[in-house]
């Protein structure tokens, strides 16, 4: 028997020990004539809160992802060998979390590996860099597409942008 049906046994459980109590007396009064057992009430509050709580830990939604384990995850994937897991685990990432530039700079990485994936692998990089717009290193991995894709204009530009970020003097290519 799972948690979820349990809490929600036990919410049944505490909802049923709360009528029972707050009608106590009530029912003390219709039976025997006076307002007996006192503290009936405030013990059917506590059961009442009780059930309440159970209640919404039964109907509780699973959490969401953590967005580091899951580029934790694909990491782990793409070192096995299975690019692909990776790509499409990485694209979950990013529909659950459009902001993690890091997705889209690992899913560019991964695609950069295959060659018919360069424009994939270009989208990927300038959105990440849309996204964190101060980080070098992204110049650098899309100045790298462009230059495998032939565009040295764009390429240059993308290295002497990543230069200006780190402080250094122009970047070169590296063979």
């Amino acid at each position: 028997m799972g948690y979820r049906s349990r809490a929600r046994q036990w919410s049944r459980t505490a909802f049923a020990m709360a009528v029972v109590f707050g009608t106590l007396p009530l029912a003390s009064r219709i039976f025997l004539g006076g307002w007996g057992f006192d503290g009936a009430a405030e013990i059917g509050c506590l059961c009442l809160i009780a059930a309440v709580y159970f209640h919404i830990v039964s109907r509780r939604f699973p959490a969401v992802p953590d967005p580091a384990t899951i580029l934790e995850r694909a990491g782990e994937r793409a070192s096995s060998g299975r690019g692909d897991r990776a790509i499409a685990l990485l694209t979950e990432g990013i529909r659950l979390s459009p902001q993690l530039w890091q997705a889209f700079q690992y899913r560019g990485e991964l695609y950069l590996r295959e060659e018919d994936q360069m424009d994939a692998a270009l989208q990927d990089f300038s959105e990440a860099i849309r996204l964190a717009p101060r980080e070098p290193h992204l110049y650098v991995l899309r100045a790298r597409v462009y230059s495998l894709l032939g565009d040295e204009s764009s390429s240059r530009s993308d290295y002497a942008k990543a230069a200006e970020l780190t402080g250094e003097g122009p970047l070169t290519v590296e063979q």
